[in-house]
């Protein structure tokens, strides 16, 4: 054991620098048939799926023929302000009790929406630290990335899962330690301790009195790596080695898009995503076909429109699994009331009876001392 003479404080000797790069190599990914595009941490984007089977032409849904909204009754218009008023903190619920409702109009107000549920997959290198896993690279070429099976969710529902592609794992050295097992540590530079705060590496702290948190070294062990001078890698978790392969990102979605007739009430359209309406009609199928014979033209022409651009744009980059296509009757009311000599106006929307009044008469009953 060396003894340090007394008042000669201990240095650090130089550190090798062998710290690993921060990312993998491009020579530590193989090239595999029919995935010469992988990258890692992904990037390649989405792989385009196989041409379909013909499938049969999508038959038109029936239709149903009651489209009428009833009217709610004035006892309910008058209590969802009531409960609307009392939500606002400083709302008084003076005009929502005693207004006198004067007049009331029920707006057909229609939502169609369209649903595609997709298949997407994706593929890049990965790697995990190597435990004695099956190493199966070109053993036999590996299956195309639309050939390997994955168990699809329920239909509308989104869902992800990741798969390792048999015959494309190898094991490789770490390129994060080079195969050492352990990284220098950052906090002492790899020495294994750093200058006393206390006596700022001198070994005194005043006068002849020797130190007493670093014992008159002028260092102290690094509390981050126990004064071993390295941590383990983080990358191989001290293994050494990895389990090098592409791994299968395969990612379900359900594509949605939304038209609301957009009527005279005036009530904002962006006010019925908050609401959910009485469901009219649905159809589902593998391609659904739009729809014919509705009484509003304009939703006629957004079901052509939408069903022509999902069909188009995602079967591009994805596999359509399924369509559905529903048609909801949102109920919308336009309530006149009067209160202290004034005529208001209120909306009433929605399954919820959700209200919107913009010009409530007595939106703050705090009183000022």
């Amino acid at each position: 054991m060396d003894i340090i003479p007394e008042g000669q404080a201990m240095f650090a000797p130089p550190v090798a620098d062998s710290q690993g790069p921060s990312a993998p190599p491009a020579s530590m990914f193989d090239s595999m048939p029919g995935y010469e595009g992988t990258l890692a941490g992904g990037g390649g984007g989405f792989l385009p799926p196989p041409m379909p089977t013909p499938a049969p032409m999508p038959e038109p849904g029936p239709i149903q023929p009651q489209w009428n909204i009833p009217s709610i009754t004035e006892d309910t218009a008058r209590e969802a302000l009531i409960l609307y008023a009392s939500s606002k903190c400083c709302y008084s619920s003076a005009p929502a009790k005693d207004g006198v409702i004067t007049n009331m109009e029920a707006f057909n107000t229609y939502r169609y929406r369209l649903e595609t549920f997709t298949e997407s997959r994706s593929t890049e290198w990965s790697h995990e630290p190597y435990n004695g896993q099956p190493v199966d690279a070109y053993a036999q070429p590996p299956p195309g990335p639309w050939d390997i099976p994955a168990k699809a969710p329920n239909f509308f529902l989104n869902n992800q899962q990741t798969i390792k592609v048999p015959y494309t794992s190898s094991m490789k050295s770490c390129h994060g330690c080079v195969g050492m097992g352990r990284k220098p540590c950052k906090d002492c530079a790899g020495v294994g301790n750093k200058v006393c705060w206390v006596c700022n590496g001198s070994g005194f702290r005043m006068g002849d009195d020797r130190c007493s948190s670093c014992s008159g070294r002028g260092r102290t062990n690094c509390n981050f790596c126990h004064g071993q001078g390295s941590k383990q890698c983080d990358v191989c978790h001290g293994k050494q080695q990895l389990l090098v392969y592409i791994k299968l990102t395969v990612k379900w979605t359900n594509n949605s898009d939304n038209y609301v007739v957009e009527q005279l009430s005036g009530l904002h359209v962006e006010n019925f995503s908050q609401v959910s309406g009485k469901e009219l009609f649905r159809d589902s199928q593998y391609l659904v076909y739009p729809l014919i014979n509705f009484p509003d033209p304009s939703v006629v022409q957004a079901s052509q429109r939408l069903v022509n651009e999902h069909q188009g744009k995602f079967s591009q980059t994805s596999r359509i699994l399924q369509q559905r296509q529903t048609i909801e009757l949102i109920p919308v009311t336009r309530v006149t009331y009067f209160w202290e000599g004034k005529s208001h106006v209120y909306f009433v929307y929605g399954n919820e009876f959700k209200v919107n009044a913009e010009d409530y008469p007595a939106t703050c009953c705090c009183t000022v001392m």
